[in-house]
């Protein structure tokens, strides 16, 4: 960039010794459209849309072919390319600094997200996430303790049950044992018909029921 525009710049002080300086008056009264143009088109990287300018000549503008007729013509068709070259180079170098300022933009933008995410983002879920599972374990616990007490509970009504119904069947053995006795059965034939009643789980009062009918069977007289 440095040697192009050193040259542009010598070649222009050539120009101006062989015609002299009156040049740049003669220049600008002869020029009436510029011939470089600027054309611009948008290019993606990574996501970004990057500009990008691009110079190319307009063939149908030639304002110079007469300068420097009467003399330095050389001297101003060598500037006309150098210049050329020139606005070509700045051209892509104002590509290049454009991206560069909007890459250092997203960089920046992009570095604060990066940040916020691993400092903010990541943290906070690290600690939701921990208190999920925290209140799981807790609710699995609470979960455990209750069938706990449910499994207890059945088994204590189990048991009570269980008691109870053993203390009515011994209660009602006891009546029927009394109701034997009173009915004139003796102490050997009541103990019998228990015991047998308990081993076979029948209830006592059928079977001296059925021992009185085998009683008064035996009473019959034909």
């Amino acid at each position: 960039m440095g040697k192009v525009m050193q040259t542009a710049s010598f070649s222009l002080a050539e120009v101006s010794y062989a015609t002299g300086d009156n040049i740049a008056y003669q220049v600008q009264e002869s020029v009436n459209t510029a011939r470089i143009r600027v054309r611009a088109r948008q290019e993606n990287v990574s996501g970004v849309y990057l500009p990008q300018f691009e110079a190319f000549y307009d063939d149908n503008s030639n304002d110079f072919q007469m300068t420097g007729l009467g003399r330095g013509g050389q001297q101003v068709q060598k500037a006309k390319h150098v210049y050329a070259r020139a606005v070509e180079t700045l051209v892509e170098l104002a590509s290049l600094q454009t991206a560069f300022v909007i890459l250092d933009e997203v960089i920046k933008v992009t570095n604060r997200r990066v940040n916020a995410i691993e400092h903010v983002i990541i943290p906070r879920t690290e600690n939701t996430i921990k208190y999920i599972n925290s209140e799981l374990d807790e609710v699995d616990r609470e979960e455990f303790y209750r069938l706990k007490k449910v499994q207890d509970k059945k088994q204590r009504d189990t048991a009570a049950l269980d008691a109870e119904k053993k203390a009515q069947k011994e209660a009602r053995l006891a009546a029927a044992a009394a109701a034997a006795l009173e009915a004139g059965k003796s102490v050997e034939d009541v103990v019998s018909i228990v015991s047998g009643a308990k081993d076979e789980g029948q209830e006592v009062p059928n079977i001296l029921e059925e021992g009185d009918e085998a009683d008064n069977d035996d009473d019959v007289v034909f």
